[in-house]
């Protein structure tokens, strides 16, 4: 089986994953929504063919497509999924999910009514580092992990201002103001990523007002009426520990080389991840990964394909996988393809593809999604609450069949790789 996949937003990403799209096997015809349409133009002269195209969103879900991915502006998806969904098509929503509690609790409630698949594609899921800690968890080396950490450090001036204006046109400030806890999951999915187990019950948060004064980040021109671009989170989890998370957009921090970042403390080890060096250790023995999670250009920065992006967000569009990765999975397709995010653009690709196929929800299907985005949403609230403590009010766990492609991946052996270590520095003694 393979099916239809409509694409609504050819912009930065939008244009980058309809190559991936385009080169899974399971896909065997694009269709593109595009309020500009000479974007679609321009990715079809890089090679991509869309064999239709559509003027509006509902012309598009009128038609005979079988699945969307949405690429819109981040504070529609949840409309956009439930239209989808209501018309029968699968889903894929760029991040996050939604902005608001009840359109979250929708789409739950309309996946597990039509068995249709969703999947919202979060790149921390497939981040380099978060992987390796997943397989370091379900190996049971940390024992329990009582709490971590999760920031997403991106600076405005970092490619954020020309993102911002590539999609918001004339009013871009009134877009760019965009509350920092309402994109919550590239922190909150790497580190419930790893802690698959495990949920948040609550939450205080706090967020500091911009100061810049440059019309950004100004209540009178935001269209959110927010003034805060560093947003500060600490959640409660459900076995009693905690985790917290950071959302910075107004920080001196070189955003380009590491803009997610985690940690995770459990009772038996610990793992820590830092702009160059990451470590695995227990009570006793201090592990280097950082060669595990090490992810090599799959383009120059220079490609025409990057035309339209910032130098500075360059870098999250040609990281390609690690040996952490479980690459053995990944179609014959995408060798030599384009990538991102610490490797994680072919497996989002990928998950879904074969979700769609074989009728089973992605590892971020909506009930994890739900996990991953809710939280931030009741951060937000308690932000704007001065930091009062809020109920989360959990969705509960995917109720359909779900499928884990890595399930089958080697499992990680930290004595070999400690042994290993261990030689390597005897050796540089000698």
């Amino acid at each position: 089986m393979s099916f239809t996949l409509g694409i609504v937003g050819i912009g930065q990403f939008g244009s980058h994953f309809a190559e991936l799209f385009a080169a899974h096997p399971e896909i065997d015809a694009l269709y593109a929504v595009d309020a500009v349409p000479e974007r679609i133009d321009a990715v079809e002269a890089r090679g991509v063919t869309f064999d239709r195209r559509f003027d509006t969103y509902e012309d598009l879900l009128a038609s005979d497509v079988d699945a969307v991915a949405i690429f819109t502006q981040r504070w529609t998806h949840g409309q956009h999924a439930l239209a989808a969904l209501r018309a029968g098509k699968h889903v894929y929503s760029a991040v996050p999910m939604a902005i608001h509690e009840d359109e979250i609790r929708q789409i739950t409630e309309e996946v597990q009514r039509t068995g249709l698949v969703y999947m919202m594609g979060e790149t921390s899921q497939y981040n380099a580092a978060v992987v390796l800690a997943r397989r370091i968890h379900r190996s049971g080396a940390f024992g329990e992990v009582f709490y971590a950490e999760g920031d997403y450090v991106h600076d405005m001036d970092l490619g954020f201002y020309d993102a911002y204006k590539y999609s918001g046109g004339d009013a871009w400030k009134s877009t760019a103001s965009y509350p920092p806890m309402l994109y919550p999951t590239h922190s909150i999915g790497g580190i419930l990523g790893v802690l698959g187990e495990r949920h948040a019950v609550s939450v205080s948060a706090l967020g500091r007002p911009d100061t810049r004064g440059d019309g950004v980040f100004d209540k009178d021109v935001s269209m959110f009426g927010n003034d805060v671009s560093n947003a500060f989170a600490l959640f409660g989890m459900d076995n009693g520990g905690a985790f917290r998370t950071n959302e910075l957009r107004r920080v001196g921090y070189p955003s380009h080389k590491r803009e997610s970042r985690f940690r995770f403390f459990g009772e038996e080890s610990s793992f820590e991840e830092t702009i160059d060096v990451t470590y695995w250790h227990d009570k006793k023995r201090v592990l280097e990964v950082t060669d595990l999670i090490r992810t090599d250009r799959t383009m120059s920065l220079d490609d025409p394909r990057l035309a339209d992006v910032s130098p500075t967000l360059r870098d999250a569009f040609v990281a390609g996988a690690a040996r952490s990765h479980h690459q053995a999975r990944l179609p014959q397709e995408f060798l030599g393809m384009p990538n991102g995010h610490e490797g994680a653009h072919h497996f989002l690709v990928d998950d879904f593809a074969r979700a769609v196929v074989d009728g089973k929800q992605p590892m971020v299907n909506a009930w994890q999604a739900a996990r991953y985005t809710l939280p931030g949403v009741i951060a937000h609230q308690s932000m704007n609450q001065g930091g009062e403590r809020l109920e989360i009010r959990d969705l509960g766990d995917c109720p359909l069949p779900v499928q884990d492609l890595d399930a089958d991946q080697e499992p990680l052996d930290l004595d070999a790789l400690y042994s290993e270590q261990e030689a390597r520095t005897e050796v540089a003694v000698e």
